[in-house]
């Protein structure tokens, strides 16, 4: 599609407001194309023009003393396109990743009400996202007031699984194609993390998580495992660890060796993420488990000893049903996992055709809406309530992901990561360090490698970023 911008500087609201509309499409700023939207300011006059295939539809809007004029220009362009498609986004306006973040800083400025108000009149939120938001900010709360100024999280990113999954953008490798990278990964891996654990004494900082990532973390066997573990251990100061998380997440990666490799570790928490529990679905998005072997994994980590599992769902998935969804979500609540996530379905540009009729086809949005409104109303009637939530561009229907848990059972680092709560040292390949200075609330990132053969072959240059950890606090201090 087409996004011109005349004569006013919103240009990146403008094409998250057209994202939230086309999520699949890739914006350029002319040439021919079925869809174009042109916005303009013309003196006190705003201007949103849009043309979707033979369809075409121009609003106008003249600002007012004291307006905000970009979210005027926002409105402006959401109410053109939402009534040329015949649809609303239940956030409307509201493109940010953390609408908890915002919504607490606006409970600051203005009190709970009138931040709710705000949220529903100025960003078209609905309601029912406004109150969930509400919610969300309260349990996030909780978790945030047990960070301390010398805080930190860290992360450790295994970027391999068995498979690569349709719908992934994240850096994961099949194992197949990279099998022969994971044993010099591990060792220089265990490298960063004892270089990362020196930093993280010389500041003398309190660990209060970690959590493993990826990827798929329990691809690596459960000797390679340990030895990561065995590192961290003697690296880092683990007695005031509150959390330790691993993503079990494909469940044809999970043994009784590895789990009692996780639980000597001490680790607390695991996520076994079925994805969907229908065989066909899993086949169509590249998942070569079974629903039976998510149910073997489940209780034999339960054998093991873990007594905090998450497990991971996605809305929209191809080929996924609404009621093959409300089973999914009721077979987890059925297993009494501790937390549930439900994310909603974000793809790629190029996965997408741009056709008339998928254009005006809202049955998509539709089923994915539904299916995130039952998890929402199912979870809650059974005890769950939502402590994180993020929201990610290019998602269905504009829709959000949730992290929902029982009581007591919110994942900490979830929680610190979305709200930026504190530093979270990142090793492995992909791992990005977020250095957080408390005082003003500045954010630096130091980046690794992106892919694991760049992670090996940079190693030494990457390692020396790690300095850039000691002169953030120094200028912090």
């Amino acid at each position: 599609m087409v996004l011109k911008v005349i004569d006013h500087p919103f240009a990146f609201d403008m094409k998250n407001i057209c994202t939230a509309f086309f999520p699949y499409e890739k914006i350029k700023n002319d040439g021919e194309e079925d869809i174009v939207v042109i916005t303009e300011r013309k003196n006190d006059t705003l201007i949103a023009d849009a043309a979707v295939f033979e369809k075409t539809l121009r609003k106008t809007h003249i600002i007012k003393e004291n307006e905000d004029v970009a979210l005027a220009m926002s409105v402006l362009l959401y109410n053109t396109l939402s009534e040329l498609l015949g649809m609303k986004s239940a956030w409307g306006v509201l493109y940010g990743v953390r609408p908890a973040k915002l919504m607490h800083r606006f409970t600051e400025d203005m009190g709970e009400q009138s931040a709710r108000k705000y949220f529903t009149d100025k960003f078209l939120v609905s309601p029912d996202k406004a109150d969930l938001t509400i919610e969300v900010m309260k349990h996030e709360n909780k978790v945030i007031s047990l960070s301390q100024k010398d805080s930190f999280s860290l992360y450790v990113s295994i970027p391999f699984c068995p498979t690569r999954c349709s719908y992934c953008s994240f850096v994961s490798h099949s194992i197949e194609r990279t099998k022969k990278l994971i044993a010099p990964y591990v060792e220089l891996l265990c490298s960063e993390l004892k270089e990362t654990g020196r930093i993280a004494k010389e500041l003398g900082l309190r660990l209060e998580t970690v959590y493993f990532g990826g990827g798929t973390p329990t691809t690596l066997d459960a000797d390679s495992l340990t030895r990561i573990f065995s590192t961290i251990s003697e690296s880092f100061d683990l007695s005031r660890l509150r959390e330790y998380t691993v993503e079990a997440g494909r469940p044809d990666t999970v043994t009784r060796e590895k789990l009692t490799a996780l639980k000597n570790a001490g680790v607390t928490r695991i996520s076994i993420n079925p994805q969907s529990f229908n065989d066909k679905v899993l086949e169509a998005i590249g998942r070569k488990h079974t629903c039976g072997q998510t149910l073997e994994a489940f209780y034999l980590a339960r054998e093991c000893g873990f007594d905090n599992i998450n497990m991971d769902f996605i809305a929209g998935l191809p080929t996924d049903s609404l009621s093959s969804f409300e089973n999914s979500i009721d077979t987890a609540v059925s297993l009494g996992t501790e937390s549930v996530t439900v994310h909603t379905l974000a793809l790629k540009t190029a996965a997408y055709l741009v056709t008339r009729e998928k254009t005006f086809d809202l049955t998509d949005r539709l089923t994915a809406t539904a299916m995130v409104d039952y998890s929402n109303k199912t979870l809650s009637e059974n005890h769950y309530y939502p402590y994180y939530m993020y929201k990610q561009s290019k998602s269905i229907a504009n829709l959000e992901n949730v992290g929902w848990c029982r009581k007591g059972r919110e994942c900490l680092y979830n929680v610190y990561m979305m709200d930026e709560t504190h530093s979270v040292f990142a090793a492995g390949a992909g791992a990005v360090t977020r250095l957080k200075d408390q005082k003003t609330g500045q954010i630096r990132r130091i980046y690794n490698y992106k892919y694991p053969y760049e992670y090996i072959d940079h190693f030494d240059e990457m390692i020396s970023r790690k300095n850039g950890i000691l002169n953030f606090y120094n200028e912090y201090k």
